[in-house]
């Protein structure tokens, strides 16, 4: 995307990079022939070309906390380009980096990069600020601590493999690091988030992808006048569900992950008609109208789209084993390099093109019959709670999608089983993980013909 338009000097540039499948914003500071990284994603090479192409160097690499949906390429960035990593002493990092925390600054050029903890999303997240050269902050880059029109989740350090730190205590820091920190930055000041909208990592993201602290304090529910009691319960309410990849993937950040490149390339491709090992999950990423003509008994259709990475890594388990299908050369590579993103390349058993022909097929929903006689059918609504607050069907069962493998055989088999979603995504991947769950159970995807029904609960 073109630069963003920069408050600095006209000698400084801001260059944001947007991953729109993962909602993550990562950002590169040029200061004369000199590159500063921010957050970047797990594929190294656009930062590569925006140096090159300013005939730069990337000097410096920064991680504002350990992320938790996405691998970061940090280390791989230092070990290619001499440059240092810089993070907070409360990481805990286990590559080489500098501390980076209160009081702690880069120089880039004629500018200033200072560290300020701001913890609350994790216990080691930090902001950074771009100080001009006339001692003046024009920018602050606030990674998952502030978003536009949010602040981060503080709950995904719960788990003890993770850190164990209670989402109140979190919210807490949360409370104070934006009241005694951001919120004294000068309004003018740029805000330059990790995350925009869809990200899990936040609740109710605004589309904009930047802002300034001044129209946030005007319009992020957030940063409202409130106590830090009434923060903590407004900001743990309704939260998202967590993946099941969080986790591995802020232990993977802590050590710094391998090559992308190098990691792609290590995954075995199999043959249409080669074996495959009974018992491994199989994931076929072709669309649900290819899917229900034909698959592999027991396949999970996870359709490649704009979400494919955050489905994959909510509904597979970051030690789960699997196969990934596509139905040509260029998509196979697509879904495997979306696979790297969450740090999953090393699950795949082997990628294979779809063979020719595929032995199981999925029936066909009567949308008529689901209309006219919904009793008939035991509905099972895949959405999120937050979602279903507003319910399409009455009684029908609610099971999210991210718990449905683990509890298909809550669902009733005395009739056919039908299942929705918001959109139908999601109901093509939940109604393929219940058909191999309840072997002889007629299961019956709603798909797309959801968006009637919810016309009608409307009216």
């Amino acid at each position: 995307m073109p630069p963003l338009p920069s408050s600095t000097a006209s000698a400084v540039q801001i260059q944001q990079f947007y991953d729109k499948g993962l909602a993550h914003a990562s950002y590169a500071v040029r200061c004369g022939r000199q590159v500063a990284i921010i957050d970047p994603g797990r594929d190294p090479q656009p930062y590569y070309d925006f140096a090159d192409e300013h005939e730069a160097r990337i000097v410096a690499v920064i991680e504002t906390h350990p992320h938790a949906d996405f691998v970061s390429s940090h280390l791989e960035i230092a070990e290619e380009t001499e440059a240092d990593i810089y993070c907070s002493k409360l990481v805990g990092a286990r590559y080489p980096h500098k501390t980076f925390d209160d009081g702690n600054r880069i120089t880039l050029g004629s500018v200033e990069l200072h560290a300020i903890n701001t913890p609350g999303h994790s216990p080691d997240s930090i902001s950074v600020l771009l100080m001009d050269e006339m001692a003046q902050t024009r920018a602050v880059f606030t990674g998952d601590t502030l978003f536009v029109g949010d602040v981060g989740r503080p709950d995904l350090r719960e788990d003890e493999t993770v850190g164990g730190h209670k989402r109140e205590e979190l919210a807490a820091q949360l409370y104070r690091s934006t009241r005694n920190k951001l919120m004294t930055l000068p309004g003018s000041t740029k805000v330059y988030p990790a995350h925009g909208p869809g990200s899990l990592c936040g609740k109710t993201t605004s589309p904009d992808l930047d802002s300034t602290i001044a129209k946030e304090l005007k319009t992020n529910y957030a940063l409202q006048p409130m106590s830090q009691e009434e923060f903590i319960r407004v900001l743990l309410e309704d939260q998202p569900f967590v993946p099941k990849y969080f986790g591995h993937d802020v232990k993977l950040n802590k050590q710094g992950a391998p090559s992308f490149e190098d990691s792609i390339r290590a995954v075995p491709h199999l043959r249409p008609h080669d074996a495959l090992q009974p018992g491994v999950l199989i994931i076929d990423t072709r669309p649900a109208t290819k899917f229900r003509a034909g698959h592999l008994p027991g396949a999970i259709n996870l359709m490649d789209g704009g979400k494919f990475e955050t489905w994959l890594g909510s509904v597979v388990g970051p030690t789960e084993p699997f196969y990934l299908i596509a139905d040509t050369q260029i998509a196979l590579d697509t879904v495997i390099r979306k696979t790297a993103k969450i740090g999953y390349e090393g699950n795949i058993k082997g990628a294979l093109l779809a063979p020719l022909r595929l032995p199981a097929t999925s029936p066909t929903v009567d949308v008529a019959q689901v209309r006219e006689h919904p009793g008939q059918f035991t509905i099972v609504d895949i959405r999120n709670r937050a979602e279903a607050k507003t319910p399409v069907f009455d009684d029908a069962l609610l099971i999210p999608l991210p718990e449905l493998r683990e509890r298909a055989r809550e669902i009733p088999t005395d009739k056919p089983v039908l299942i929705h979603c918001a959109g139908g995504y999601r109901s093509a991947a939940g109604s393929s993980i219940v058909q191999s769950a309840l072997a002889g159970v007629e299961v019956l995807d709603l798909g797309e013909a959801i968006t009637e029904f919810q016309k009608q609960a409307v009216h």
